[in-house]
């Protein structure tokens, strides 16, 4: 799993059918602690997030295991929306 931050939407009107009905977010996976990592990735969203939400991830193999995603061609979907982090010790 990876921590991530949503930072806009992916508007595809041509895409693999299969693909038909699914939310595609963009978003820059992060630290705990809240810094932004400078990568992109699509993930389908399945938990309904927000703009500037912070999100778990799931990719590979355990993302087609998402719910609503089985035999899909997805590699990044979000599956959480994170109320709060902490660091023991920090």
């Amino acid at each position: 799993m990876l921590l991530a931050r949503v930072v806009g939407n992916v508007v595809a009107t041509r895409k693999d059918p299969r693909l038909e009905g699914f939310k595609l977010l963009l978003i820059r996976p992060v630290t705990p602690d809240g810094k932004e990592d400078a990568n992109y990735l699509v993930a389908v969203d399945t938990v309904s997030a927000g703009n500037r939400e912070l999100v778990i991830t799931v990719a590979g193999s355990s993302a087609r295991m998402a719910d609503g995603c089985k035999d899909k061609p997805v590699d990044c979907v979000i599956v959480g929306i994170v109320d709060d982090v902490s660091i023991d010790g920090a």
